[in-house]
């Protein structure tokens, strides 16, 4: 498994803790903040692995748009479930085989 999946494992679960109705709401607002700081940070860190081992992006990236805009309460919660299940699903995805050329073909003679 590479670094890039474990890491969208790792946000995708906190991005689900984070979009429970009331206890994500309390968290966020009792340490000032601070998570959505860090989520940004894991974002962005996730983002670069994907983009150097060529896996999605998208979830990494609707995750650094959730961090900035997750402060609007209602908007916050459902881009955090959202962005969660994106990256999950994308963690979850098989990895596509390398694409090897095929054989010259060989003929009886």
């Amino acid at each position: 498994m590479t670094g890039s999946r474990v890491m969208k494992w790792v946000t995708g679960s906190f991005e689900i803790l984070l979009g429970i109705p009331l206890i994500g709401g309390a968290f966020i607002l009792s340490t000032a903040y601070v998570p959505l700081g860090i989520m940004l940070i894991l974002h962005v860190v996730t983002l670069i692995l994907s983009a150097s081992n060529k896996e999605p992006k998208y979830g990494s990236i609707l995750g650094i748009v959730t961090s900035v805009v997750a402060w609007i309460p209602f908007v916050g919660m459902a881009l955090h479930i959202i962005t969660g299940i994106l990256l999950m699903v994308t963690a979850a995805k098989k990895s596509a085989p390398a694409n090897y050329p095929h054989p010259p073909h060989v003929s009886n003679l």
